[in-house]
Order: C-alpha cells, then sequence, then structure tokens
C-alpha cells in the first residue's frame, strides 16, 4: 500500500496494488483471504513476521473509524479481532516461537481505513522485539526476499482456515 509495508508501487503485473479494495470487491486482489462483514481479510505484501496481515474497509471513500456508520464500524472491529485470532492461531501453531499479536489501525500513509494484524516473535531481533514493528529497518518493507511469495502458501492456507473457523463463530 502507497509507502508502507504493503507494496512499492504497481507493475503491469500487479495493477491491482493501485486499487487494492476496488480489486478485492472485483475479485481480483491476490492477497485476499476471505470477505468478512465489513471488509476484506489479505494477507501482506510483506513476511518478514511471518503472518502479517491487513483487514480493508470494503469502501474505499472511508478514511477513518469514524467514518462508517455505529454498526458497521463494530462489525469492522468484530472483523479485525477475528483476523488478529486466525493470524495468532495459525502462527502459534506454525512456530513455537510466537509471542502475540500487535493490532494497529494507523492510516497515516494510506487514505482508507485498513487495520494492520503483526505476529510477534522471541526470535525477533532484541532491540526491537518489544518495540513497534515500523522501528524495524526500512529496507524490510522492500526487500525482495521478505515478499510474499508460494513459500507462505502454508501459512495462508492455515490463516484462512483458522479465519473461516474464527469468523463463523462471531
Amino acid at each position: 500500500m502507497g509507502d508502507g509495508p504493503m507494496g512499492d508501487g504497481p507493475t503491469h503485473d500487479d495493477d491491482w496494488r493501485t486499487d487494492r479494495i476496488g480489486a478485492a470487491l472485483r475479485g481480483e486482489n491476490p492477497t485476499v483471504l476471505r470477505r468478512l462483514s465489513a471488509g476484506f481479510a489479505v494477507i501482506g505484501d510483506v513476511q518478514f513476521l511471518p503472518g502479517y496481515s491487513v483487514l480493508l474497509v470494503d469502501d474505499p471513500r472511508v478514511e477513518r473509524l469514524s467514518d462508517l456508520p455505529r454498526a458497521k464500524r463494530l462489525d469492522f472491529l468484530s472483523d479485525m479481532d477475528a483476523l488478529g485470532e486466525a493470524v495468532e492461531l495459525a502462527c502459534r501453531a506454525l512456530d513455537p516461537a510466537f509471542r502475540r499479536v500487535n493490532l494497529e489501525i494507523l492510516g497515516n500513509t494510506d487514505g482508507f481505513l485498513h487495520a494492520h494484524v503483526w505476529p510477534r516473535y522471541t526470535w525477533e531481533p532484541t532491540d526491537l522485539v518489544c518495540r513497534p514493528v515500523w522501528l524495524y529497518p526500512h529496507e524490510n518493507w522492500w526487500d525482495h526476499h521478505h515478499a510474499l511469495a508460494p513459500r507462505h502458501d502454508t501459512l495462508r492456507e492455515r490463516i484462512s482456515s483458522e479465519l473461516a473457523r474464527t469468523a463463523r463463530q462471531g
């Protein structure tokens, strides 16, 4: 997404990056894990913290949580909770060093409402393990070694499976 961790600009092969929500609505966003009540759960373009995911609001004109009517606002927060739980369950099952999940609604770069779901691990560098993920070196956001790739398919499938279960329970 823009200058953040979700991508670094479009190429002809990933035009969906210029309109992530529109592409999700059209079924063309390849990062979508599942459609939820108020948006789309997507796996992040970067995976230097494996399992990083984002909840995108389903209307690109919505810039902040307070733009939503109360019922839809609560749906968005419930969807964020479901995605957070799914990431936690999947990451805990796949990596014994999983520690916790951080949930963030920031809105400083991209102009549409979205929530970041960051899994955190004990193997993180000691100077960063208890600090905000945004303090990681800038290179982590753009290094192709951290890009979402087929090697993340098992993680992606596990998050999707947990999300299907947690979203139904809510």
